[in-house]
Formats: structure tokens, C-alpha cells, sequence
């Protein structure tokens, strides 16, 4: 049997359409074994295939989600539902945003 694989859409902020030649951009994320679901990880590791310089603005030199920025799948923020591990399902949106500065 083979491993899941779903079609993922990031929705980009504005400033980041420069980086892709638009607002959306769609991978395909691949699970790690054929039980588990894929996952955000997953998805942004074909994203720093298909677009490396988008990839890196979104994750920093240790693969993180930078702090500054802020990613929701299917409206989930993904700090509350296993960061990188968090499952994507098919159709899932990302969405990812910059933070917005306290005060």
C-alpha cells in the first residue's frame, strides 16, 4: 500500500507574493509511513523543493516555524496542534502570517 498523499494550498500574505508570483501555492505533502497522515513538516519540505526562498522565510536554520510567524491549517494555529507534526487533510489550507508586533 502506499503512503497518503494530499494537496496542500498556502495562502500568503501579501508581502511573500513576490516570492512565488502570486497568492497561493500548492504542494503535495506525503505522509511518513502508510498509516500516518502528512503532515505540515511534510508539506514544508516540498516547499523548500518548489520554492526555497519562500520555504525559508517561513522556517528558520534549525527547521522550526520562525517565531515571528504565525501558520494556521484549516484554521488550527499549528503551535496548539503539534507545531511541524500537526496532520493536513486533503483540501487543507495554510495559511501563513506575519506576527503582529504587542502593545
Amino acid at each position: 500500500m502506499a503512503k497518503p498523499v494530499t494537496l496542500v494550498t498556502f495562502v500568503l500574505p501579501t508581502p511573500l507574493h513576490n516570492l512565488v508570483g502570486g497568492g497561493l501555492v500548492q504542494v503535495f505533502a506525503v505522509a511518513e509511513t502508510e498509516e500516518s497522515l502528512p503532515t505540515l513538516g511534510s508539506a514544508l519540505d516540498t516547499l523548500r523543493r518548489t520554492h526555497p526562498r519562500l520555504e525559508e522565510r517561513i522556517r528558520d536554520e534549525h527547521g522550526e516555524i520562525r517565531r515571528h510567524i504565525n501558520v494556521f491549517v484549516s484554521g488550527d494555529n499549528v503551535r496548539n496542534c503539534g507545531g511541524l507534526r500537526c496532520p493536513v487533510g486533503p483540501g487543507a489550507e495554510v495559511y501563513v502570517l506575519p506576527g503582529l508586533p504587542a502593545g
